[in-house]
C-alpha cells in the first residue's frame, strides 16, 4: 500500500506541477478538491492492473491539461468523469461543489444505463458521444483523454477484451480524432490498437521503422544542418524536427499500394518550424524559406502543396513540397510557424473561445446532424458517422465563380454535385474539370475548377454507387435508387425477356423465379429437367423501367446513312442510345446500335421503322455481353 501511496502521490504532484502558473489559486484548490472527492469516492476500486482505480482519472486530467491544453474545469471534470457512474455519488452534488458547468461536462460523459441488450452497449455510448458534439466539444475531448490513457494501459486486459477495445478505437475514436484535428491523438490510438489487434505485425513494423531510423540517421542529421545553415545565412532561425511514421501509418500503406515495407515511400518527414511574431504573414514567411531550400536543393516537380490558403477541412496548415537529398531520394518537408504545429497538436482545441469552437464545428455540426435525422436506427448512425470521421485527407475543388468546396480525396464530381446543391446531385449530366468534358464520375484532384452540366429528364443512375466518397451523396443515391420500383423476379440473362414477349417462368414458387421466353433454349432444357417448377408468368410494363437492347442493323452504304438511323431512333422515336459502332465494308454498312426501351411492342416498332430507312436491308436483335 505504501507503494501505492506513493504512484498516486507522484502522480497527482505532476498533474500540480503541470498546471501551476497556468490556472489560479482559486481554480488550483477547486483542482484539489476534486482529487479529494474522486479519491474517496474510488478508494476501494482497483483496474485489471492491480494498480488503484485514482491512478486512471489523474491520468485522464494529466492528459487534459497537458496534452490538450484545456482549463480547469474540463480538468476537473477529468478527475470526476468516472464518480457518477462507479459510486454513489450524483450530478447534483457535483454541480453544488464545483458549479454546473464541471456537472454538466460530467454528466454527458457519464454513460447511461441502458435496458438493451449488453451487445448494443458499445453503439449506445457512441451515440451518446455524437449527441455530445452538438452541445460542447470539451466533453468529447475529455472522452477521447480517457480512451487514450485506457489504450496505454491495455496490456493488463484479456486479449478478448484487448480486441473489443482496439476495435472500438479503431473504428471509432481515432477517425473522430482525426476529424476534430488532433493529429497527435488519431495516430497514438491508431497505432495502439495496431499494437492489440495485430501484436506480430506491429512488432515486425516496428523492428523495421527502427533500422530504417538507424540507416537514414547520418544522411537526416547532415540535411537537417544543410537546411539550418542556409536559413540561418538569410537571417532565419529555425528549429528541425524528423518525424517518422507511426506502425500504424506504415501498414496502412503497404495495405493501400500493395506493396512490402521497403517500397513504402515517405516513411518520415522533416518539419522545418519558425518562431512566431516575426513582423511577416505567416504564408510569407513560409514562402521565403521555401524559396530558400529550392535554391539549395531540386525540387520534385508537382510536389508543392500550400495548406495555409487552403487548410484541410480539420484546420491543419503548412507548407509541404519534396526535395532530393544526398542519396537521390525526395524528402518530404514541411514548413510551418509554432502555432500550426500546435494547431496541429491541439486541433479544434487549440482556440478555445466559445465562438471560435462553435464555428469551427458549425459544418461539421450540420453533417453529423443530417447523418443522424437519415439514419433508422443506432447502428447505422454510427457507420454513417464513422464515414463522415474517416476521411485521411482533403482536397480544395472550386467552382466557377472561385468558390472553394471541401471534399475527401478521391472525391468525384458527384460528390461536388451533390455538395453544392442536392437538385444538382440529382440531375447531373456530364462535369467539365478545368474546361475539358468529363464523365461525373471522374474523381477530382486538389486545385480542379467543376461545372456541372444538368439535364431535367436526367437521374440517379445505379451505376453511380462505388464512385462517391461523401455522406451525403451516398445517402442521396441510395435513398433515390431504394424507392425505386425493383422487378418481382429475375430475367434469364440469355434471352432477356421483356414485357409483352410469350413467357415462362422456373422456381420454387412463383416469388422467386426466373423468367424465360419461351422459345429459350434454357428453358426448353429447364422444362424437361424440372417441370414441377413451371409457372405462368408475364412481365408487367412499366413507364419507370428501361430494358437495353441492341440491334444490328445491315444496309447498303450512302451519304447520310448514319445520319438518318441516329434521327429515326433519338429525333423521331424519342429514345436514348447509349451506344454505337459502325463498320463499313464493300458498300455494305452495318451498325451495332444500344439504347433502352419499356416493352417488346416497343422494340417490334424500333425495328418496323428502321426498316424504312432507304437502303436498311436487314434488322436483327442482338444479345449484349
Amino acid at each position: 500500500m505504501n507503494n501505492y501511496t506513493n504512484i498516486i502521490n507522484e502522480a497527482i504532484t505532476r498533474l500540480y506541477r503541470s498546471l501551476d502558473g497556468i490556472i489560479s489559486e482559486y481554480d488550483m484548490a477547486r483542482v484539489k478538491d476534486a482529487f479529494a472527492m474522486a479519491e474517496e469516492a474510488h478508494r476501494n476500486q482497483f483496474r485489471k492492473s492491480g494498480l488503484p482505480y485514482i491512478v486512471h482519472p489523474i491520468a485522464v486530467a494529466q492528459i487534459v491539461a497537458s496534452e490538450l491544453e484545456l482549463g480547469p474545469n474540463p480538468v476537473i471534470a477529468a478527475l470526476l468523469h468516472d464518480v457518477v457512474e462507479d459510486t454513489d455519488h450524483t450530478i447534483e452534488e457535483i454541480g453544488e461543489r464545483f458549479g454546473e458547468d464541471v456537472a454538466h461536462l460530467v454528466d454527458i460523459v457519464t454513460k447511461r444505463d441502458t435496458h438493451e441488450q449488453v451487445s448494443s452497449k458499445q453503439v449506445e455510448n457512441f451515440r451518446q458521444l455524437l449527441e455530445s458534439l452538438h452541445f460542447d466539444v470539451r466533453a468529447v475531448l475529455i472522452k477521447l483523454a480517457d480512451r487514450l490513457h485506457n489504450m496505454r494501459t491495455l496490456e493488463s486486459m484479456k486479449p478478448a477484451k484487448q480486441m473489443k477495445i482496439a476495435g472500438e478505437t479503431d473504428y471509432f475514436y481515432a477517425p473522430l480524432a482525426n476529424r476534430l484535428g488532433l493529429y497527435h491523438v488519431k495516430s497514438e490510438l491508431e497505432t495502439l490498437s495496431f499494437r492489440f489487434r495485430c501484436p506480430r505485425e506491429y512488432s515486425e513494423i516496428e523492428e523495421m521503422i527502427a533500422k530504417v531510423k538507424e540507416a537514414d540517421k547520418a544522411m537526416i542529421d547532415s540535411l537537417s544542418s544543410s537546411i539550418i545553415g542556409f536559413l540561418k545565412e538569410e537571417g532565419i532561425n529555425a528549429r528541425i524536427e524528423v518525424r517518422y511514421r507511426m506502425p500504424y501509418s506504415v501498414w496502412r500503406k503497404m495495405k493501400t499500394h500493395e506493396c512490402d515495407f521497403a517500397q513504402v515511400k515517405d516513411k518520415h518527414y522533416i518539419r522545418i518550424i519558425f518562431p512566431d511574431g516575426l513582423g511577416v504573414s505567416e504564408k510569407n514567411m513560409s514562402l521565403r524559406i521555401y524559396s530558400i531550400l529550392t535554391d539549395h536543393f531540386r525540387e520534385k516537380p508537382g510536389s508543392f502543396s500550400n495548406y495555409i490558403d487552403s487548410p484541410k477541412e480539420n484546420g491543419y496548415e503548412s507548407m509541404h513540397v519534396k526535395l532530393l537529398n544526398a542519396r537521390g531520394d525526395w524528402e518530404e518537408v514541411h514548413i510551418a510557424s509554432e502555432r500550426m504545429v500546435r494547431k496541429s497538436r491541439l486541433g479544434c482545441a487549440a482556440e478555445q473561445t466559445s465562438g471560435n469552437l462553435s464555428l469551427w464545428l458549425k459544418n461539421f455540426r450540420a453533417v453529423l446532424r443530417k447523418v443522424a435525422e437519415d439514419s433508422t436506427s443506432t447502428n447505422y448512425l454510427i457507420d454513417e458517422a464513422r464515414m463522415v470521421f474517416e476521411y485521411n485527407d482533403d482536397i480544395l475543388v472550386y467552382t466557377p465563380n472561385g468558390d472553394c468546396v471541401i471534399l475527401p480525396r478521391g472525391a468525384t464530381a458527384i460528390d461536388f454535385a451533390f455538395t453544392i446543391h442536392s437538385k444538382i446531385g440529382e440531375h447531373a449530366r456530364y462535369a467539365r474539370i478545368n474546361s475539358r468534358l468529363s464523365s461525373v464520375k471522374t474523381v477530382l484532384k486538389r486545385g480542379d475548377c467543376v461545372e456541372i452540366g444538368l439535364g431535367d429528364e436526367v437521374q440517379i443512375r445505379p451505376d453511380w454507387q462505388g464512385h462517391m466518397m461523401t455522406y451525403k451523396a451516398q445517402k442521396a443515391v441510395s435513398s433515390y435508387l431504394d424507392r425505386q420500383q425493383k422487378p418481382k423476379h429475375t430475367r434469364c440473362p440469355h434471352c432477356s425477356p421483356l414485357p409483352g414477349d410469350e413467357i415462362i417462368g422456373f422456381g420454387e414458387d412463383t416469388e422467386h423465379m426466373t423468367l424465360h421466353k419461351r422459345a429459350c433454349a434454357e428453358a426448353i432444357r429447364l422444362a424437361s429437367q424440372q417441370g414441377n417448377q413451371i409457372h405462368e408468368a408475364e412481365l408487367e410494363e412499366s413507364p419507370d423501367r428501361l430494358y437495353p437492347v441492341r440491334i444490328c442493323v445491315k444496309a447498303i452504304d450512302r451519304y447520310h446513312l448514319l445520319s438518318d438511323l441516329i434521327d429515326c431512333i433519338t429525333e423521331k422515336l424519342k429514345l436514348s442510345m447509349t451506344a454505337l459502332a459502325t463498320e463499313t465494308a464493300d458498300n455494305i454498312g452495318t451498325c451495332i446500335i444500344d439504347f433502352n426501351i419499356h416493352s417488346a411492342d416497343e422494340l417490334r416498332f424500333v425495328i418496323k421503322s428502321v426498316k424504312k430507312i432507304e437502303g436498311v436491308d436487314e434488322v436483327t436483335v442482338q444479345q449484349r455481353q
